[in-house]
């Protein structure tokens, strides 16, 4: 049924959550999964030009590809008491708007499940901004599971 299942990551306590949900699922099913991680640079190109923005970049780009490893070695570490062993598991850190780079990604890694935090916005942000997981909910052409 949920041969690809799509987890994004941003490191957060949502995320990990997400991720436990994503191997338990795998497990039960054999499903391989794609952990995703996106950064989001443009904010940062409204900062004067510079060493400052490539610095910044970098920073987000360690941070996103520590969310990746963190989840590789949670998984790698504990095999889920040996039930993990058929779990095909590639990260994938991309650069991008995230909402819309989930949505290319489901496409493209032909995804099945996306299985997310929820992003812990509240009050005005919510409706003024949106949130990425409400983005992907309206817009995915698969299942998507909100982890809270």
């Amino acid at each position: 049924m949920y041969k690809n299942i799509l987890l994004t990551t941003d490191g957060s306590k949502y995320s990990k959550k997400a991720g436990e949900h994503a191997i338990e699922l795998a497990k039960l099913i054999g499903s391989n999964i794609t952990v995703l991680s996106v950064i989001e640079t443009s904010y940062i190109q409204t900062l004067p030009e510079g060493d400052l923005i490539e610095r910044m970049e970098d920073v987000m780009k360690k941070e996103g590809q520590n969310a990746l490893d963190s989840f590789a070695q949670q998984l790698e570490m504990s095999k889920c008491n040996g039930s993990c062993e058929n779990i095909t598991l590639k990260t994938e850190l991309k650069v991008g708007s995230p909402s819309e780079t989930i949505l290319e990604t489901i496409k493209e890694e032909d995804i099945d499940l996306v299985i997310m935090g929820n992003s812990g916005k509240h009050g005005l942000d919510r409706f003024l901004l949106g949130s990425v997981a409400e983005k992907v909910l309206r817009s995915a052409t698969c299942p998507v599971l909100v982890v809270r």
